[in-house]
């Protein structure tokens, strides 16, 4: 992340909440190799933010590939401080996002800084503020509902999560799913193997969010992500109650996990 990225949300965030402070850890500046500093740097940012009692919510700044990497180390030096607040991101944070709900904490699928940069991203970044300071009803996906639990997932990386350490329990929960620039051949893999998984088969049901910049397939694969999202349900017997408003654009709505959260 940029610092004048990190300049452009908080004046944002300073027009919309005069009273927030938003903190960006030096953390978010780092650069190393791939990664935002090395793994131990970015697991004890994060700690450092996640156990101070001074924070409300840990608001993450973009996703990229890197939170597996320090997903356990993370969830397992939680201090009491960590166990009261909102944790918000999506993409690759769905690792870390996964650890903490497994760990009984408080977290959401939705926006994040970072997402300043797409077109539209204003809109974006302001409803991840408004999730995080108000719990603005408008700020969820439609179809998160008070009486079933939720949880929302990047496909690919749901898939690659499933059998580890930090895989959640997600026995009665809708499971929303949202992939970008992948092949379809790519989703189809990644679909049957979700669903394959034992733990996965007690779902109330699945919701499709949008897949996005699907990259080219030679041949063609024959059916588009909603047919291959339907057919693997239909095999395992597994609810498909159509689609979700979530995805990797400026349209991605918040989808707390678990039973909906109170609003204001």
């Amino acid at each position: 992340m940029t610092q004048e990225l990190a300049r452009e949300v908080a004046t944002l965030a300073q027009g919309l909440y005069p009273d927030v402070d938003l903190h960006f850890h030096p953390q978010c500046f780092l650069s190393s190799g791939h990664f935002a500093g090395t793994d131990a740097e970015r697991a004890a940012a994060f700690l450092d933010v996640a156990n101070d009692p001074g924070f409300d919510a840990v608001w993450f700044a973009r996703g990229g590939y890197g939170s597996g990497r320090i997903a356990e180390r993370a969830a397992a030096g939680l201090a009491p401080a960590a166990r009261v607040k909102t944790y918000l991101g999506y993409s690759d944070l769905g690792f870390l996002l996964a650890a903490l709900y497994r760990a009984g904490l408080d977290v959401a699928h939705g926006p994040m800084p970072a997402d300043l940069r797409r077109p539209g991203g204003e809109a974006a970044v302001a409803r991840g503020l408004r999730w995080l300071v108000e719990r603005a009803p408008d700020t969820l996906e439609p179809h998160v509902a008070e009486d079933s639990p939720a949880a929302a997932f990047n496909i690919t990386v749901l898939s690659h999560l499933l059998g580890t350490a930090m895989e959640p329990d997600l026995a009665g929960h809708v499971l929303m799913l949202e992939d970008v620039s992948e092949h379809l051949y790519r989703i189809d893999r990644a679909i049957f193997h979700i669903l394959s998984h034992r733990h996965v088969r007690s779902l109330r049901g699945i919701r499709l969010g949008r897949v996005s910049d699907i990259l080219p397939n030679d041949p063609d694969f024959g059916e588009d992500e909603e047919a291959i999202v339907r057919g693997w349900c239909e095999r395992f017997g597994i609810a498909y109650l159509r689609r979700a408003d979530i995805g990797h654009d400026a349209d991605n709505k918040v989808v707390p996990f678990g039973r909906k959260a109170p609003t204001c």
